[in-house]
């Protein structure tokens, strides 16, 4: 196999073109292609899954001392797409203005494949390990929550992918900030603290509206408040140390913080806010089944994000404050506590160092996500790995590449994906000699 062969543009286009689309998942094809890959140049792989057509990839490079297990881990089902909103097809994997396009190109097909190139370079080249072992861990199922991914291995598997350190998707983009530049670091997730509001009333028909007591109106001055209020913010280890590194935190005060980011460049607010504390979002509601029905029963759900360290009673007081107390019953329908990994340990330090290296304009912030990966699974499952979501960028800024993660015309620099493949070869040698 030609190191030509195994290049992250070539792997990217080469698994964009197979459809992971999930729902169903159906990602077999794609994981036998990883596998053949890797295990050619040298690693010893293995196929599992709880299903045959979705088997998770463990691809191990073992070194002949003991020592610390890195995992380079991502997964290859993504969102689907409707190919009339794109200017290329999403499945194509088309290589066009020094972009590769394609469904997974950022989310995380392009990460899958930097890592797979750098660890096939590495083990192709003679490397192994001085102490420990390099692990390939490619996952199906994380788009809808990992049953059949990270939460089935960990739990099923847990030998064949406990790991020391850990590098996966969210981080490495780019935050421009003034004359400076700053990369991501993904040091923790926030807590899903889903919940109901439900409302009663009194069900008549539609055509007599006073002989009932409508419940669905009840909701009406909850969800005004939800779209008014802002909960007090709720400042945490990871982002006070982001807002002391960009030097706008005094008296630990994140809303006046917040204003002084807004005031260099307000692009930053809607990726800086929902890391200072609980955010509220109304997503779905529910009333009478029938429309000739004034409903006695109504409730919205909603979609509640708690900073790590914080649980379900400091969501109850933000809840509280925005919401009040009365008109309403609250029910919890999902609880899932915050994770984090600290900002110093080996892999902080080594990207650090590497970045500064690298690209000496820059400075590494630590970051907390709004959303979750599979790398809360592991953190769960093995508490004393260190985890990190770090895919580095030097061309692209976050400002261009958010928009399309989930979006149309996903698509990723050429440039960044060769970076990202270097820093994961330089990564596996640091960290494991």
């Amino acid at each position: 196999m030609s190191a030509q062969a195994n290049g992250p543009v070539e792997l990217l286009q080469r698994l964009i073109r197979f459809d992971t689309v999930n729902p169903p998942g159906d990602e077999r094809a794609a994981q036998e292609f990883l596998a053949e890959r890797l295990g050619a140049a040298g690693f010893e792989c293995e196929l599992l899954g709880a299903t045959p057509g979705r088997p998770n990839l463990v691809a191990r490079l073992d070194g002949a001392a003991s020592g610390p297990t890195l995992c380079l881990l991502s997964h290859v089902d993504t969102v689907l797409a409707s190919a009339s909103d794109w200017t290329h097809d999403p499945w194509s994997g088309d290589l066009d203005d020094g972009c590769v396009w394609g469904r997974g190109a950022l989310d995380m097909k392009g990460q899958t494949a930097a890592e797979v190139a750098a660890a096939c370079a590495l083990a192709q080249g003679g490397w192994r390990p001085e102490r420990g072992s390099l692990i390939v861990v490619v996952v199906v199922d994380e788009e809808t929550g990992g049953s059949e991914g990270a939460q089935w291995l960990t739990a099923t598997h847990p030998d064949k992918v406990r790991c020391d350190y850990l590098v996966n998707e969210g981080g490495g983009g780019i935050l421009e900030y003034g004359e400076r530049r700053l990369v991501c670091l993904g040091c923790g997730e926030k807590g899903i603290f889903r919940f109901t509001l439900n409302t009663d009333g009194v069900a008549a028909h539609a055509s007599m509206p006073r002989l009932g007591d409508n419940a669905l109106v009840k909701l009406a001055p909850l969800l005004a408040r939800l779209a008014e209020g802002q909960p007090s913010y709720d400042l945490t280890a990871v982002p006070r140390a982001f807002l002391e590194q960009l030097g706008v935190l005094e008296d630990g005060d994140a809303a006046a913080a917040l204003e002084r980011v807004r005031a260099v460049d307000e692009r930053l607010i809607p990726i800086v806010e929902p890391m200072l504390g609980v955010s509220l979002a109304p997503t779905r509601i529910y009333a009478s089944e029938k429309i000739n029905v004034i409903p006695a029963r109504a409730r919205v759900a909603i979609d509640c994000r708690v900073p790590p360290g914080l649980g379900e009673s400091e969501a109850l007081v933000r809840i509280e404050e925005v919401l009040g107390r009365d008109g309403y019953r609250l029910e919890w329908t999902e609880q899932v506590v915050g994770n984090t990994s600290p900002f110093s340990s080996p892999v902080a330090d080594f990207v650090r160092d590497w970045v500064a290296g690298h690209d000496r304009s820059a400075t590494v912030v630590p970051v907390i996500l709004p959303g979750f990966t599979d790398s809360r699974t592991f953190r769960a499952a093995f508490p004393e790995c260190a985890a990190y979501g770090f895919f580095p960028h030097r061309f692209a800024t976050r400002f261009e590449t958010d928009p399309l993660v989930h979006g149309s015309d996903e698509r990723i620099d050429v440039r960044d994906l060769e970076y990202a493949t270097t820093f994961f070869g330089d990564l596996a040698r640091g960290l494991l000699g």
